[in-house]
């Protein structure tokens, strides 16, 4: 069950067929989302396509009211209608254009939001984590939630709040730390944080 501070959606049925679909793919949520009106979720080690439907199922099976910055190609028809329903925003990332600056305001601008993103930034090996998540959750005053993918144990693991402080770099090892045993669907890490 959620905290009412958290932005919520759906109902009873919706949350069961949640429950149900995780179940079905072998899924658990261990660790409670923190009870915060506005969040900021970074979801890693992001592997495989898989890692999105898991990401939908468990928010569905949570009934978080969720958005979530995708590639704009995501939102191209016939699926662009359904991204959008399920919590997306397109974003170009071949076009210049202030997505820190733009998501909080965005945050300044409404009582409750949870933001997820995939700090990695794509499912490729990447050397480090792409640093907008960390501006984003710094410039609104919001907590960095985490959360992990770890395949071995088809967990999808949340970890404490972290609300970025003055020392950014203890900030990042505080991240790592919690990413370390984590794997990705083919026994991957997750990127070191950025």
């Amino acid at each position: 069950m959620l905290g009412d501070a958290l932005p919520q959606s759906g109902g009873r049925v919706s949350r069961a067929f949640g429950r149900l679909l995780l179940r079905w793919l072998g899924w658990q949520i261990e660790g409670d989302v923190p009870n915060v009106p506005k969040a900021v979720l970074i979801l890693a080690p992001h592997t495989s396509n898989w890692d999105f439907v898991v990401g939908i199922v468990a928010k569905l099976a949570l009934g978080l009211h969720a958005s979530w910055l995708g590639k704009h190609t995501l939102f191209r028809p016939p699926l662009g209608f359904l991204m959008r329903r399920l919590g997306g925003f397109p974003v170009d990332r071949g076009e210049s254009q202030d997505i820190v600056a733009q998501a909080v305001r965005r945050f300044k601008e409404t009582g409750q939001l949870v933001l997820g993103l995939a700090p990695e930034g794509t499912r490729r090996a990447v050397p480090r984590w792409r640093s907008g998540y960390y501006h984003i959750a710094a410039g609104a005053r919001v907590p960095i939630v985490p959360v992990a993918f770890h395949w071995p144990r088809r967990a999808l693991v949340v970890g404490p709040a972290l609300m970025p402080g003055p020392d950014m770099a203890a900030d990042l090892r505080t991240l790592a730390a919690f990413y370390l045993p984590m794997r990705g669907r083919r026994g991957e890490h997750a990127a070191p944080p950025a």
